[in-house]
């Protein structure tokens, strides 16, 4: 949920209920949960507005490899377990499915932290400067570039 807040994604939706369990342990220290729906659904391909597109992000033979990938306006990004994989039948509905070229693979929050990072770098409307950085930087960094 930190890089859904970091990123400004629109909301989270998950199914199963490992989060529900592992939601125990976790600390919300940017309060994101209140800002970004996190809904826990049967299925995420239901109810999609119609100009969405679906992004598996897995390790799968025949994917784009990330650095060639161009982001849809609208996107559903589907990642799949850290010790599993997304199920065939969503990726056969996937529009693109994208990977990061590692040696070896990453766990969720790494994927999904490099995968957002991509698609900001890549767009054209980027927030950037000094107020983004006294916005987003914890209270006790004051650190200032002297040139």
């Amino acid at each position: 949920m930190r890089a859904a807040g970091c990123y400004r994604v629109d909301s989270v939706k998950y199914t199963g209920n490992r989060y529900g369990y592992a939601a125990k342990f976790h600390t919300d220290t940017k309060d994101i949960t209140d800002k970004i729906p996190l809904t826990n659904v049967e299925s995420l391909l239901d109810d999609l507005p119609a100009d969405t597109k679906i992004v598996c992000v897995e390790l799968a033979e025949g994917a784009t490899a990330l650095p060639a990938f161009e982001h849809p306006e609208n996107a559903l990004y589907v990642f799949g377990p850290e010790d599993g994989t997304i199920a065939q039948e969503v990726v056969d509905q996937a529009d693109a499915v994208v990977y990061v070229p590692t040696v070896g693979c990453m766990n969720l929050a790494a994927t999904v932290n490099v995968l957002l990072y991509d698609r900001l770098a890549k767009a054209e409307n980027v927030i950037m400067g000094d107020e983004l950085i006294r916005q987003s930087r914890d209270n006790r960094n004051r650190l200032i570039v002297k040139k």
